[in-house]
């Protein structure tokens, strides 16, 4: 193939591609606009809906064996729904006619959620994971259909750069609706009508999510593919399909959602229940985390590419470690919003980085099955890392004191943080060296790759300007 296009037709043939492949351009331009606008207004509802579920849930009384439910509940029926939704797919006319019954369903499913536990109070809890679930399985089963659909109306060499801009709008507009939902909630607290507040907040979630079915209407559908996968199990598959790279990589990852997902759910009960802070400012500490991924995810899809996703790995798994001690050192609402901004910086690299070593690891006829292994793993640590933290949360003692050092923190949060810490350490220690970059990359010792990081390298420029 060539590597550059003349931007002159040579001949009368090349004319009638340059024409097909214009038109063909213009009639895929609806399906990228629907791609864009999806995003923008999924970020709504994920921004002012999503990131608000477990703050409604200690308003209808939840426990913290309620928000452990809540937290696994999403990622074992998306894995579900997905392998469903290609079983069913048949049943439907076309990959339009599934993702929009599928957004009708995200739609709806927020008055269930809203409405069941203010109605019915003393079950309150029990019918918001109910909700809960029945909105995350019709957001994972729209899934497949949508990717396919989406990839369609994209060059292949412009999906990255595509996908790119629609995560950053996304983060984009998400981190405004999480300020303004933050800030909308502590009105309506200190008008003690809080119930409104997630009212109004739901609702307009819940009609974000169905406006992007204006412009699905105009986008063309096209036949699906037909599939070629041979009917390998997935056990099979991993046994005898995949290197031991790619396995040691799947224990790395389920390990790790398991260290982290002990301690996620608890965190709105940290900062809402036991440290007191305003919704505007927990609105704001869950901002932070997006603004912190906005701005680096740029530069660490760039790392990955040059240096490699084992690379990226490496230097993001040994330091998202360090992020849950830092509670431990101040409870000041300024301090805590750093933290979680680094957080977000941190996260940005390591979810990029064990996305995209799946798809390198494995031949591209197997990505499919790759993912589908990888959300599979990767749910049962989910699901496995809430259900020991629940336990955990009523066995850790709410201080401690080591020679003269006495830590009284405002409840054994902190201490169950330090202990997810010290697990996500340990899983980085023992398994990030097992397992190898599975695609030609530059090289470069580790102390020297430390100034190619975010916020490091332009800082480093920076010096050598000023020199």
């Amino acid at each position: 193939m060539p590597d550059t296009l003349s931007s002159e037709p040579q001949s009368g043939a090349a004319t009638s591609a340059d024409r097909s492949q214009s038109g063909r351009s213009h009639e895929q331009e609806p399906g990228r606009r629907f791609g864009m606008r999806d995003g923008l207004f999924q970020a709504v509802t994920q921004g002012g809906g999503e990131q608000y579920l477990s703050a409604f849930a200690l308003l209808v009384h939840a426990t913290p064996w309620h928000l452990s439910i809540l937290s696994a509940m999403p990622q074992l029926l998306g894995v579900w729904a997905q392998l469903v939704s290609v079983k069913v797919s048949h049943w439907f006319s076309s990959r339009r006619s599934q993702i929009f019954w599928g957004i009708i369903g995200q739609s709806a499913a927020w008055i269930p959620i809203l409405a069941l536990p203010l109605l019915w109070p003393d079950l309150g809890p029990w019918l918001l994971i109910a909700g809960v679930a029945l909105y995350f399985t019709f957001s994972h089963f729209t899934s497949p259909a949508w990717n396919s659909l989406v990839t369609d109306q994209l060059h292949a060499n412009e999906r990255g750069m595509y996908f790119a801009q629609r995560s950053r709008v996304m983060a984009l507009t998400s981190f405004l609706a999480l300020g303004l939902g933050g800030v909308l909630l502590s009105v309506f607290e200190h008008w003690h009508l809080l119930w409104i507040g997630f009212t109004l907040m739901f609702l307009t979630a819940g009609l974000s999510r169905s406006a992007s079915l204006l412009s699905l209407m105009k986008v063309p559908d096209r036949p699906r593919h037909a599939s070629t996968d041979k009917p390998t199990g997935f056990r099979v598959f991993v046994r005898t399909g995949v290197s031991r790279d790619f396995r040691q990589f799947l224990l790395f990852s389920s390990l790790m959602h398991l260290a982290v997902l002990m301690t996620a759910p608890f965190f709105v009960i940290y900062m809402l229940q036991d440290l007191q802070f305003a919704y505007w400012e927990y609105g704001v500490w869950l901002a932070a985390g997006i603004l912190g991924q906005f701005v680096t995810l740029p530069a660490w899809g760039q790392f990955g590419d040059r240096f490699g996703n084992k690379a990226l790995l490496t230097f993001t798994g040994l330091l998202v470690p360090v992020l849950p001690m830092l509670y431990l050192l101040s409870t000041a609402w300024s301090f805590l919003v750093v933290v979680n901004f680094f957080g977000g910086v941190v996260w940005a690299g390591l979810g990029l980085g064990l996305n995209n070593y799946v798809f390198d690891a494995v031949q591209p006829a197997d990505r499919a099955k790759a993912v589908a292994v990888s959300a599979t793993v990767n749910a049962i640590g989910w699901a496995l890392g809430t259900l020991i933290g629940s336990w955990l949360i009523s066995s850790v003692p709410a201080s401690l004191q080591l020679g003269s050092l006495d830590l009284h923190p405002a409840s054994n949060l902190p201490f169950l943080f330090f202990l997810s810490g010290v697990l996500r350490l340990l899983v980085s220690a023992s398994l990030l060296h097992t397992f190898h970059e599975p695609r030609a990359v530059e090289h470069r010792a580790h102390y020297r790759l430390l100034w190619e990081l975010p916020l490091l390298k332009p800082l480093r420029q920076l010096s050598f300007r000023r020199r």
